[in-house]
C-alpha cells in the first residue's frame, strides 16, 4: 500500500478563475514573500495604480509589524500588470505566478463608487481566506474617510485572508441589549462615540439621538454608532483600523465576547489574537529585536500562452481503449478548450520521449488540425515521465524560456523515477498539469502539480463519468480575458442497450454562445445523432471521426439562446455527450461555476467539504440546483446535492457558494470531483449581497464635538448587469484528491452530527424563548441526529467553557429532523432567574444514534425588556375635544391623531396596548 501524506481537505470552487488558487506565499524569517497582487485586464491602463500598490504595501508593512508584537512584515511582492498593457523592460515574465493563485485582486468595483475592500472567506475560523479585493478608486486614496489609510486597510484583510478572523462589527444588528441597555457593537469595548440618527428629507438632514423602542427596548434600525476621530484606545484592527489610535487586534483582557458579530460566531468567542496566536505562522516565528526592511516589488506581465502536451504511450495505453480516448479529449482540448493566439507543442513518451509537434502558434482551424494529427496513435514500451518532461523544456526553449510555461501531463503507469527529475522541475518555472488515467498511475504523480501550482485531475476507466475529457476541458488559461475562456455547459454519459435513445436538454444562456461546440463520442459503433436548436430547427453538420469514435459539430456565430435538445441512439455500448462554449459578450460577465481542491490528500475519517461558487461577474447566484458527482478508485460515485443555506458546511447563507459535507469514502486512493450547476426559473442574482468579511464604512467622525458625515455607502445596483436570463447548465471539473487510512468495508460510523452554526433566539410572548435553527444529520449533514442537548446560563463563558454542566433544558418533546431541515423549539426557562434586564445564553448540541457529539453550536443570546407602565393621562379640562381617530399601523402602540379645529394647547399622549 503506498503512504500517502495525510490531512484535510477542503474542495472549492471559485469566482472568476477555474480554480481555486494555490497561493504562492511563503513566510521566511518573518517576513511574507511570494504575494502576487494581480491586475485585473479589464482595469483601465493607469501606471500610476502600480504606485499605489506599492504605497499601499509599504505604509502597511510597519504597521502589521507592531500589531503583531514585531512578528511579521512584508518582505516580497510581486505585481502581476495585464498582457494588454504597454510592455516595458522592467516588467519580466511571471514564473508560477498566475491570475489563479494571485493573492489581492485589483478590479473594478460592480456596482459604481462601492469600492469597499473586502477579503473573500467561506471557510472556519483559523482557517486562511480566498482572495483579497481592492478598486483602484481604493488604491488612489479617494475612499479615505470612509476607510481610512490603505495600507491599514490592507492590514485588516491580511488577517482575514492569513489567519481567518473575521469582523468585529456588525452591519445587519449595529446594538445589542445587555442588561436592559443598548450597546453597540464594538471593539474594544472602550472606542468611544455617540449613538444617533440622521434623517434626511427635501435636501435637509436632522441628527438626534438614539431612543430605545418602548416595547422592545431596542434602538431604532437607523441608530448608528458614530466614532469619535481622536481617541485613546488602541484596539482593534478588525472593528475599525481606521482610527488613528487603533493600533492592535483585540487580546483575550479586551475582546468583547457579548457582541453578536462574526467574530464572536465563527470563533467561539475568542479575540483576534488569540487565533493569530493559534496559527502555524506564528508558532514558527519570534519577535524580532530590529526594525524589518522595506518590501521590495516585482513587476510581471502577462505573456502569450505557452503549453506543451506530455502524453503517455506507454503499453498500459492499451487497457480499456485508453489510448483511444487520449485523442478524444485531446481533440477537445486542441479544438476547444486552449486558446487563439495560444503556443501548443507536443511530446509522447513510453520508456523515452519523442517530439510529435513543435511549438506551433494557434491562429486558424488549420493550426489546430495540424495539432490534431499529432496525436499519437500506437502504444508499448515502459514509462518514463521525466524522459517526457525534458523532452517539453527542450521543445519550448527553442522559442521561449520556461518561466510560466504549461506541461498538461498524461500517464497511465507506475514510474518509480519520477523524484529524479523534482530539482528541474522546480528549476524550470513551468507549470504542471497532472492527469492521472485509470488506477496504476504514478503515485508521485501529484507532487509535480504541488510543487508548481498546476491543476490535478484524475480520470478513471469508467467511460459514462467523461472524465478524461472534463480533465481536459478544465484547462483552459488562467490568464487570458475571460471573454476568452472556455466554459462547459455539459458533459454526460450513458451506457445505452438494445437501441435505447437518450433524450434531454442543455440550456444555452445569453451570457454564453460564441465558438459553441457538441461532441459526442462512442466505445464501438457510431450511433444516431439527432440535435435541436430552440426554435425547432434541425441541426445537420456533424463531423464524424469513426477511427477515433467521435463526432462534434461547432455552431457558427453565436448560438441561439434558448434550450437545445438532443436524441442519441445505440446499442451495447457507451456515449457521451460534451458542450462547451465561450462568452458571447466582452462586457457581459458569463456565469460561472470553478472548481479545485485547496487541500489535494484526506485521511479518514476527517471530513471534506465542498464549495460551489456560482457567479455573474461578482455577483451571486442564488437558488440554483448544484449537485457534486464523486468518484472514487473503486469507480464507485456518489451524488451529492450542495446548499447554500449558511448550515453544516455552509458559512454564509445565499452568497453564491454552495457546500457540503463529503464523508462517503469507500477506498484509498484517488478521487474525482466534477460538479453540475442548473439554473431554472428559482435561480436568481443576489442584489442584497450578505455583509461581506472587509473593512468597516465608517458612516462619519465626530470633530470637535461636531459629527462630520461621510457619504451614504453605495446600494447595489439591481440593473447593473445586463440581460434578465438566470436559466443556465453548468458542469466543472473539480480536479483529485487522495484518500489514505480508509478501512475495508463495512466502514464504522465515526462521524458525529455537524456543529449548528445559525443558532437564533428571540423572546416571544410572556417570558418564552422560541429557538431556530437548520437541523445537523447523523454523519454531519447527512441524515437524521438522535437528540439535542440545550443548555442555558447567565454567563456566556460558562456556557462555552462550562457546558456539560450548566441548565439543561426539558427537550423530551423535540425530535429532530432531516438534515437541513429547519428546527423550532419553544420553551419557557425554569430553574433561572428570568427577569427585567436578564441575559440569558444559549446553545444546542447534537447526537447521533452511536451517541458522538457535535460541536457546541453558536450561543445565542436574549434580554428581557419589560416595558414600564405609561403613565395616566392628566385630564385638561380648558382644552375642548378634539376629533380623536387612532392609527394602529405600528403593533403594540396606538397612536392619537388629533384634529384640532382651532388653534390651543396640544396634548398628546402615547400609550402601549
Amino acid at each position: 500500500m503506498v503512504s500517502f501524506k495525510t490531512s484535510v481537505f477542503i474542495l472549492a470552487l471559485h469566482l472568476l478563475e477555474g480554480a481555486l488558487s494555490n497561493s504562492l506565499i511563503q513566510l521566511n524569517n518573518n517576513g511574507y514573500e511570494g504575494i502576487v497582487i494581480a491586475i485585473d485586464p479589464d482595469v483601465p491602463e493607469d501606471e500610476a495604480l502600480i504606485q499605489q500598490i506599492k504605497d499601499m504595501v509599504t505604509q502597511a508593512s510597519p504597521y502589521l509589524f507592531e500589531a503583531t508584537e514585531k512578528r511579521f512584515y512584508f518582505k516580497n511582492v510581486n505585481i502581476l500588470i495585464p498582457e494588454n498593457w504597454k510592455t516595458k523592460p522592467e516588467y519580466v515574465r511571471p514564473k508560477l505566478e498566475t491570475y489563479k493563485n494571485a493573492d489581492i485582486l485589483v478590479a473594478e468595483p460592480n456596482t459604481p463608487g462601492n469600492d469597499e475592500p473586502y477579503t473573500e472567506q467561506i471557510r472556519k475560523c483559523g482557517e486562511k481566506g480566498e482572495r483579497i479585493y481592492f478598486t483602484p478608486d481604493f488604491l488612489a486614496g479617494k475612499k479615505l474617510l470612509e476607510y481610512g489609510p490603505q495600507g491599514r486597510a490592507f492590514v485588516h484583510e491580511w488577517a482575514h485572508l492569513r489567519w481567518g478572523v473575521f469582523d468585529e462589527y456588525n452591519n445587519d444588528q449595529k446594538f445589542y441589549l445587555s442588561e436592559g441597555k443598548n450597546k453597540a457593537v464594538k471593539c474594544s469595548g472602550a472606542i468611544t462615540g455617540k449613538n444617533v440618527v440622521r434623517k434626511c428629507q427635501g435636501g435637509s438632514c436632522i441628527t438626534k439621538t438614539c431612543r430605545p423602542d418602548r416595547v422592545t427596548g431596542q434602538y431604532e434600525e437607523e441608530c448608528e454608532f458614530i466614532p469619535d476621530k481622536q481617541q485613546t484606545e488602541e484596539a482593534s484592527i478588525m472593528f475599525a483600523q481606521s482610527i488613528d489610535s487603533v493600533v492592535e487586534f483585540c487580546t483575550e483582557q479586551n475582546h468583547n465576547k457579548e457582541a453578536p458579530n462574526m467574530q464572536n460566531q465563527k470563533c467561539n468567542l475568542r479575540s483576534t489574537w488569540e487565533v493569530i496566536r493559534d496559527s502555524e505562522d506564528y508558532k514558527k516565528t519570534t519577535p524580532m529585536n530590529t526594525q524589518p526592511p522595506k518590501p521590495t516589488f516585482s513587476l510581471l506581465q502577462i505573456g502569450q500562452r505557452i503549453v506543451c502536451l506530455v502524453l503517455d504511450k506507454s503499453g498500459s495505453m492499451l487497457t480499456g481503449d485508453r489510448l483511444n480516448r487520449l485523442k478524444q479529449a485531446g481533440q477537445l482540448f486542441l479544438l476547444q478548450t486552449v486558446e487563439q493566439g495560444s503556443w501548443v507543442g507536443m511530446v509522447a513518451f513510453d520508456s523515452a520521449a519523442y517530439v510529435k509537434s513543435e511549438l506551433i502558434q494557434i491562429r486558424s482551424s488549420t493550426d489546430r488540425d495540424v495539432l490534431i494529427r499529432s496525436l499519437p496513435t500506437a502504444a508499448s514500451g515502459g514509462t518514463s515521465i521525466c524522459s517526457g518532461l525534458r523532452s517539453a523544456f527542450t521543445v519550448i526553449k527553442k522559442k521561449y524560456p520556461t518561466d510560466g510555461s504549461e506541461i498538461v501531463l498524461l500517464t497511465d503507469g507506475e514510474d518509480n523515477t519520477i523524484s529524479g527529475c523534482f530539482n528541474e522541475v522546480r528549476q524550470s518555472g513551468a507549470i504542471i498539469h497532472t492527469v492521472a488515467l485509470g488506477p496504476s498511475a504514478a503515485a508521485e504523480l501529484e507532487k509535480l502539480s504541488e510543487m508548481t501550482g498546476g491543476l490535478q485531475t484524475y480520470a478513471s476507466d469508467q467511460v459514462q463519468n467523461n472524465g478524461l475529457i472534463d480533465a481536459f476541458g478544465a484547462l483552459s488559461s488562467g490568464n487570458g480575458a475571460l471573454s476568452q475562456r472556455s466554459i462547459q455547459l455539459e458533459s454526460k454519459g450513458w451506457t445505452l442497450q438494445n437501441s435505447q435513445w437518450m433524450n434531454g436538454t442543455v440550456i444555452v444562456d445569453s451570457t454564453v454562445g460564441n465558438d459553441t461546440l457538441f461532441l459526442i463520442t462512442w466505445t464501438k459503433q457510431t450511433p444516431q445523432i439527432l440535435l435541436w436548436d430552440p426554435s425547432g430547427k434541425k441541426q445537420d453538420g456533424f463531423l464524424v471521426d469513426a477511427q477515433t469514435k467521435m463526432a462534434y459539430l461547432q455552431i457558427p456565430g453565436t448560438a441561439k439562446v434558448g434550450i437545445w435538445h438532443y436524441s442519441l441512439q445505440a446499442s451495447s455500448q457507451t456515449l457521451t455527450l460534451t458542450v462547451t462554449s465561450r462568452p458571447s459578450s466582452a462586457t457581459l460577465p458569463p456565469v460561472t461555476v470553478t472548481s479545485k481542491m485547496n487541500k489535494d490528500t484526506g485521511k479518514f475519517p476527517s471530513p471534506m467539504i465542498v464549495y460551489a461558487n456560482i457567479r455573474q461577474g461578482a455577483v451571486p447566484i442564488v437558488r440554483a440546483n448544484v449537485t457534486a458527482l464523486i468518484e472514487s478508485a473503486n469507480g464507485k460515485t456518489i451524488n451529492l446535492e450542495l446548499l447554500d443555506n449558511g448550515a453544516g458546511a455552509d458559512a454564509t447563507k445565499n452568497d453564491g457558494v454552495y457546500s457540503r459535507y463529503f464523508t462517503a469514502y469507500d477506498a484509498n486512493g484517488r478521487y474525482s470531483l466534477k460538479v453540475w450547476a442548473l439554473g431554472g426559473i428559482n435561480a436568481a442574482r443576489q442584489t442584497v449581497i450578505p455583509q461581506q468579511n472587509g473593512a468597516m464604512y465608517i458612516r462619519g467622525w465626530i470633530e470637535n464635538g461636531e459629527i462630520k458625515w461621510n457619504p451614504p455607502r453605495p446600494e447595489n445596483n439591481k440593473n447593473d448587469l445586463q440581460g434578465k436570463q438566470v436559466c443556465f447548465s453548468r458542469t466543472s471539473s473539480g480536479g483529485s484528491f487522495v484518500a489514505s487510512s480508509v478501512p475495508v468495508a463495512p466502514i464504522p460510523d465515526l462521524f458525529p452530527p455537524c456543529q449548528i452554526t445559525d443558532l437564533k433566539a428571540e423572546i416571544q410572548g410572556d417570558k418564552l424563548i422560541n429557538l431556530t435553527w437548520t437541523a445537523p444529520g447523523d454523519d454531519y449533514d447527512h441524515g437524521r441526529a438522535h437528540k439535542y442537548i440545550i443548555r442555558i446560563s447567565t454567563s456566556i463563558l460558562d456556557l462555552r467553557d462550562k457546558f456539560d454542566s450548566s441548565l439543561q433544558v426539558n427537550t423530551a418533546d423535540l425530535i429532530p429532523k432531516d438534515a437541513n431541515s429547519e428546527e423550532v423549539f419553544v420553551f419557557k426557562p425554569e430553574n433561572i432567574t428570568f427577569e427585567n434586564g436578564t441575559d440569558l445564553f444559549l446553545a444546542v448540541q447534537a447526537v447521533d444514534k452511536v451517541n458522538l457529539k457535535s460541536e457546541i453550536s453558536n450561543i445565542a443570546r436574549v434580554s428581557l425588556f419589560i416595558p414600564p407602565q405609561a403613565p395616566p393621562e392628566t385630564p385638561h379640562p380648558s382644552v375642548p375635544c378634539p376629533d380623536i381617530s387612532i392609527n394602529t399601523t405600528i403593533p403594540g402602540i396606538h397612536i392619537l391623531k388629533i384634529m384640532w379645529k382651532w388653534i390651543g394647547e396640544l396634548h398628546l399622549s402615547v400609550g402601549s396596548n
